[in-house]
């Protein structure tokens, strides 16, 4: 789920599609204006539920399935389920089959950054004509083998660098990657504390 931020009801141009719906950068701006009003005025839609099953295949291969969630007061479940195969690099001792988890931390925070900046452009009419991000995690893996109690087991930094083609105002793109860091629900996972509990059954 990605927020955006209406702060203004500015006046834009859109394309229009033969159901009426205008669309900007590939979203449907009157869907997403539509959804965010309805939120404003029932808050229990807001309420969503992510779930995942992981399994451990063999060696450091793990396999993570994701299908069911709720969403705005309602259960779904996808025709599909998406399966994302995980594992360790050779140098790690793995078979790299998939990419590693802190990988794929990278990539939950490129998604999330990206959308937020996308869905915040087009709720503000701006037309974007590419959008590329290069992400870095830099790590100490002493934390993580349990060689040294003064360094984390996790990254000790990440940074990404967005590059924006568009007749907008550097400025206006500017404020767009600002804007998704604030509304990002990702980069706030990453950036603060959140709790975890874990359990055996």
């Amino acid at each position: 789920m990605t927020s955006f931020s209406m702060s203004d009801k500015t006046q834009f141009s859109m394309e229009k599609t033969k159901e009426k719906d205008a669309y900007v950068n590939g979203i449907n701006v009157t869907s997403l204006l539509q959804s965010t009003e309805a939120v404003k005025n029932n808050s229990t839609l807001a309420k969503f539920k992510f779930q995942a099953k992981g399994r451990w295949i063999f060696g450091s291969h793990i396999q993570t399935i994701i299908d069911d969630y709720e969403a705005a007061n309602q259960a779904y479940k996808r025709a599909q389920p998406f399966v994302y195969d995980g594992d360790e690099p050779p140098v790690l001792s793995g078979t790299d089959v998939g990419a590693s988890p802190l990988e794929y931390v990278l990539v939950a925070l490129n998604g999330c950054l990206t959308t937020a900046l996308i869905y915040n452009a087009a709720a503000r009419g701006i037309y974007l004509e590419e959008v590329e991000s290069t992400l870095e995690g830099n790590m100490d893996t002493r934390g993580a083998m349990g060689l040294s109690k003064q360094v984390r087991n996790g990254y000790e930094s990440i940074k990404v660098s967005f590059r924006v083609k568009s007749s907008a105002p550097k400025e206006k793109i500017k404020e767009l990657v600002e804007i998704a860091q604030k509304r990002s629900p990702v980069f706030d996972i990453i950036s603060n504390p959140t709790p975890i509990e874990v359990t055996l059954q």
